[in-house]
């Protein structure tokens, strides 16, 4: 981004992005809410600029601090961040009130809390029921993906997976995400139909659709509404923090909270 490194970023460097934050664009019922940030309306500068939420990527804690307040003033409810750490575990959102608890995912049936998963590159994936009782939020990186970190959200919403229904907010694209043989083989030694997913680059590397990945383990589980996964958070450098990009960065916020 040239000099803009150097200053923090506001909305007047990009005119065509009109607002810092926007909503899944899904068929949810009307008392389920989102919020998914960008990186402009903040006040980090330098690589972080300017609205990084992530509290563990070196930024000043001061400015997490005022970044995180200024997306909590458009959620009704507290914001349970997580301290994720590329797992599967999934916890009840007011669990996390008062203790951060390292989890990739939580769940809420109360209507007291806000389910939030930080990325910048990895996959949010937003869950709700059809009759719009229980919420979720769930931080799928590669190895939470392969490890089963969707399946687990689901199970701990406890409906039908069939009433379910999830948004894959931004993430690395099928374009930009290039994989190891690992990867190859976490997801297709036990399921050749991920095959389909992976295009080969060269030997023993990929280019990895983490959306296809997704959408083919929901809708395993008998998932059938799943919207999402149109943005690439590498290419949009404009709007999205990238790790995959820029290394040292900052962090956005997929927030998903029930008003009853």
């Amino acid at each position: 981004m040239g000099n803009m490194m150097n200053k923090t970023v506001s909305l007047m460097d990009f005119p065509e992005i009109k607002t810092p934050f926007f909503s899944a664009n899904w068929d949810a019922p009307k008392n389920v809410h989102t919020l998914i940030s960008t990186r402009v309306g903040g006040v980090s500068e330098g690589v972080y600029a300017s609205l990084n939420v992530g509290a563990h990527v070196g930024d000043k804690p001061e400015y997490v601090a005022r970044n995180r307040a200024l997306v909590q003033e458009k959620v009704s409810v507290p914001i349970v961040y997580l301290n994720q750490v590329h797992g599967v575990q999934v916890i009840q959102a007011a669990n996390g009130v008062d203790k951060l608890q390292d989890a990739d995912a939580s769940v809420d049936s109360s209507g007291k809390v806000a389910c939030a998963v930080m990325t910048a590159d990895c996959l949010p994936v937003l869950f709700c029921d059809v009759s719009g009782s229980v919420v979720g939020a769930a931080h799928a990186g590669w190895r939470g993906l392969a490890g089963g970190v969707l399946q687990n959200t689901v199970a701990a919403m406890n409906v039908t997976p069939e009433n379910v229904m999830a948004y894959l907010a931004p993430a690395i694209g099928a374009e930009a995400f290039e994989v190891g043989q690992d990867v190859f083989d976490a997801f297709c030694q036990n399921n050749p139909d991920a095959k389909t997913a992976f295009v080969a680059i060269d030997e023993r590397k990929y280019l990895a659709d983490i959306y296809a990945l997704a959408r083919q383990i929901l809708t395993q589980l008998g998932v059938r509404s799943i919207s999402g996964g149109e943005h690439c958070t590498v290419m949009e450098r404009e709007r999205f923090f990238s790790y995959r990009r820029d290394g040292q960065t900052g962090r956005m916020v997929s927030v998903i909270w029930l008003e009853k």
